[in-house]
């Protein structure tokens, strides 16, 4: 059973960077595909990225293209989302979700998900 833990989330001013982790536990970490989604209060889960097993291609959504990337460790079991230059807009719970094939937005297709990291930006 996969098990994913998000940390790094906080309140940060506009403007600002922010590096969220997600540490994977109970499975090869390397054979999954990996995802960053987001919510906010009252909106539907968003997609923000993905990346490929390898870690050699990702997509964003086109709100955080330039200025979000997402990494990952397989040597370490470890996903990431490197935030720069955060905006009021970003506000959200961060959620990252893994699935053994698919790249896709769709977050009815990933498989595993972790319990969420705040993140709040003050303008």
């Amino acid at each position: 059973q996969v098990q994913l833990m998000e940390s790094g989330g906080g309140l940060v001013q506009a403007g600002d960077s922010l590096r969220l982790s997600c540490a994977s536990s109970g499975g090869a970490f390397s054979s999954w595909v990996m995802a960053w989604f987001r919510q906010a209060p009252g909106k539907e889960r968003e997609f923000v990225g993905w990346i490929t097993k390898s870690g050699l291609s990702t997509h964003y959504t086109n709100s955080v293209e330039g200025r979000f990337t997402i990494s990952r460790d397989n040597a370490a079991n470890t996903l990431y989302l490197q935030m720069h230059i955060l905006k009021p807009e970003d506000t959200a719970v961060y959620y990252c979700a893994a699935n053994k094939n698919t790249l896709t937005r769709s977050p009815t297709s990933y498989d595993y998900w972790g319990q969420g990291t705040q993140v709040t930006v003050s303008s």
